[in-house]
């Protein structure tokens, strides 16, 4: 699972998701308010905070559809350590 920075990141970017409703690896992001300039935030406060960069073939829908697609692609772009 991810760590507690993804999730807070996270959920300041989802205005419709309850503070008590778990964020699961399947939420639907857009269905909980991450819209496409939302989208463009959030991915530049993940590559600050983690220290990486969204390759291109990382920029599409499907890997902002879901925290568990997100979460991937991020744990992915992340130096072995």
């Amino acid at each position: 699972m991810w760590d507690s920075t993804f999730d807070e990141t996270l959920r300041s970017y989802l205005p419709f998701l309850p503070a008590d409703e778990a964020l699961t690896a399947e939420t639907p992001l857009r269905e909980y308010g991450l819209d496409s300039l939302a989208t463009v935030e959030l991915l530049s406060v993940l590559e600050q905070s983690y220290n990486v960069r969204f390759e291109d073939d990382a920029l599409n829908l499907e890997t902002f559809e879901n925290p568990g697609r997100l979460w991937s692609t991020l744990a992915r772009l992340q130096p072995a350590s």
